[in-house]
């Protein structure tokens, strides 16, 4: 129902007729009650916890436990079996004492005892003229701890007038707590709830049909509340509306500053949004430029760009102090157009957030005219688009800002161009070591179980009988089995004795000769020690698709590049492979002049693998 609707209904749904009425020869005494016409609410008498003091009350007649949702004196109980509430002698709504003393005053210089009071079926007691039918007083004017639907909250600002909630001060003390829910008139508004004079919890601002501090109001949710300001004359007006069986829900605000809407089912009350609920929810919990982020631990960090104002005290669980920038925007450091082009500051998204506190409407129509508007000033040092809002600028200290698990809306935050150029940089470092890391383990992974098949088939090592056999026979000796030795003429006669016109390419740990020309003519196979490739006990099949795998391991794009997965069902499968193409290694390096010592006929084998 739209708020226009709603205060609509507020205005006409007072009904003026009733079964019974407090008039001045009809007052309402201890032990008798006052029920509206439809029996939703009852006025009477009651006491806490079986004392003595008496108030005058409103409750739901057909709920019980008993639920007060307004209360008379507050403030001053009655103990007199005779008091009563009557009309005076001015036409006011009065509560007299045993001694027929005043207690309590609806107040107002009236002029007329032709008065009545009645409950209506809202649940609001109303004290009319008889002869005009209108409303002199009305208790939906004079809130207590509870909205019903059809009350509202107000600011007057020009006439420094308020409408507000206050808590009891205990579950069983009706006397005015410390905690006080109000709206302000700042714009847009927000609910806010304070424990004395401090604030205690915040709504966010309102966005047409929501509150941004509140995910449980995203756009699904259907809201029974409604907000109306009017800027240009400083008044404002929040009203509850209708919650399904409007006779039976409410707003409360509890004794230990909490703010529950709930309805009665039947059998129970069920809350539909109930604030604050975590230590988060409290007002500035991590101090200024500190984020609270609920499903953290410890929930305090501080916002990108910033670090803690006091170590020791952040360390130890006392957030209050919050953060500072740890670099200066580059707007502070100079002025000049010269700099400022240079080195502009740039802005850091972050989302989910509950809008901090201290903003200011301005009047930028997309989100990049605020962007730019924030960026103009210097002292703006974050900025918000939001739907149904329009432009938020901060240009104070961001203070009360949480990250919620999901909902919420995008906050851009000011910060030195360098605070994101490090965490690029950092990003691509981080990137580049990862990936070529990975690459060489998926290379040895494949390299190895090669092996492994390679030994699992009985595969012996063929040893030359040479005058170099003392030293193979001593490395087989030290567990290095599966292990293939090459002569170094063999790798010369393969390379035209290393000439550069067979060099493709130079690698990271050496220099890399026919390889890819040789797996791209005969599939790999003639990379195997020869000794290997004439045994029956290897398969070149096997060996070949070994090679093709480690290819695949060191292609240059990453999405061309197999996982662990990937790589073991490469290998225990039959599955056609990918064509790896040209490993960049070979395609990028530049050939360098070289000269290759010659060396005396004592050259050891060499340990070649691939």
């Amino acid at each position: 129902m739209g708020i226009v609707a709603c205060l609509l209904l507020i205005a006409t749904m007072f009904s003026s007729c009733g079964y019974a009425a407090i008039t001045t020869s009809s007052p309402l005494s201890v032990g008798q009650t006052l029920s509206s016409p439809d029996g939703s609410f009852e006025l009477g008498f009651f006491s806490t916890n079986n004392s003595r003091n008496q108030y005058v009350g409103i409750w739901f007649q057909k709920v019980t436990p008993r639920v007060v949702v307004w209360v008379a004196n507050r403030e001053k109980p009655v103990s007199s079996p005779t008091a009563n509430l009557t009309i005076s002698s001015n036409g006011s709504l009065i509560l007299l004492d045993g001694e027929q003393d005043p207690v309590w005053s609806s107040g107002g210089d009236l002029t007329s005892n032709k008065c009545r009071a009645e409950l209506l079926d809202t649940g609001n007691l109303v004290l009319m003229d008889n002869v005009t039918g209108k409303y002199l007083w009305q208790s939906f004017e004079h809130l207590g701890d509870t909205m019903l639907p059809l009350t509202s909250l107000m600011y007057d600002t020009p006439n420094n007038k308020k409408r507000v909630l206050t808590s009891w001060k205990s579950e069983t003390d009706p006397s005015p707590g410390e905690f006080v829910a109000e709206i302000t008139p700042q714009v847009p508004s927000q609910g806010i709830i304070w424990k004395g004079s401090s604030p205690y919890w915040r709504s966010g601002p309102w966005a047409g049909t929501r509150f941004t501090g509140i995910p449980e109001m995203d756009e699904s949710y259907i809201n029974p509340l409604g907000m109306v300001q009017d800027v240009a004359n400083g008044t404002g007006v929040f009203a509850f509306c209708v919650l399904r069986n409007f006779n039976l829900s409410s707003i409360k605000l509890t004794s230990e500053g909490s703010l529950r809407i709930q309805r009665y089912n039947g059998t129970s009350w069920i809350k539909h949004f109930e604030g604050p609920v975590s230590s988060c929810d409290m007002y500035g919990t991590c101090g200024p430029f500190g984020l609270c982020v609920r499903s953290a631990t410890p929930m305090c960090q501080c916002l990108k760009g910033f670090e803690p104002k006091s170590d020791e005290e952040w360390r130890s669980g006392n957030w209050s102090r919050g953060c500072v920038r740890r670099t200066d925007l580059s707007c502070q450091e100079s002025s000049s157009a010269e700099t400022q082009g240079k080195d502009r500051d740039v802005f850091y998204h972050v989302s989910n957030i509950k809008p901090p506190d201290s903003y200011e409407l301005a009047s930028f129509s997309s989100e990049e005219q605020c962007h730019q508007g924030c960026l103009r000033n210097c002292s703006c040092t974050a900025f918000s688009f939001i739907k149904g809002i329009g432009c938020l600028l901060w240009n104070r200290e961001l203070l009360d800002t949480v990250k919620f698990a999901s909902g919420g809306e995008t906050l851009s935050l000011r910060l030195a161009q360098s605070e994101l150029s490090g965490s690029k940089r950092i990003k691509v470092i981080t990137i580049g070591t990862l990936s070529f890391s990975v690459s060489l383990i998926l290379v040895l992974a494949a390299y190895g179980c090669w092996r492994y098949r390679v030994k699992r088939n009985g595969s012996k090592i063929v040893s030359k009988d040479n005058l170099e056999g003392a030293w193979k026979n001593d490395l087989q000796s030290q567990d290095v089995s599966g292990i293939s030795f090459l002569e170094i003429h063999t790798l010369q006669t393969a390379t035209d004795n290393f000439s550069v016109s067979n060099k493709l390419g130079q690698g990271g740990f050496g220099t890399v000769y026919k390889a890819w020309e040789s797996w791209s003519e005969t599939g790999g196979v003639n990379l195997l020690d020869e000794d290997l490739a004439d045994s029956d006990s290897v398969n070149s099949v096997e060996a070949g698709r070994c090679v093709h795998i480690g290819l695949l391991c060191v292609q240059h794009q990453a999405v061309d590049r197999p996982n662990i997965k990937q790589v073991v069902s490469m290998l225990t499968s039959t599955t056609d492979l990918p064509k790896p193409t040209q490993p960049m290694f070979v395609l990028d390096t530049s050939d360098e002049d070289s000269s290759l010592s010659q060396h005396s006929n004592d050259s050891k084998d060499l340990n070649v693998s691939y």
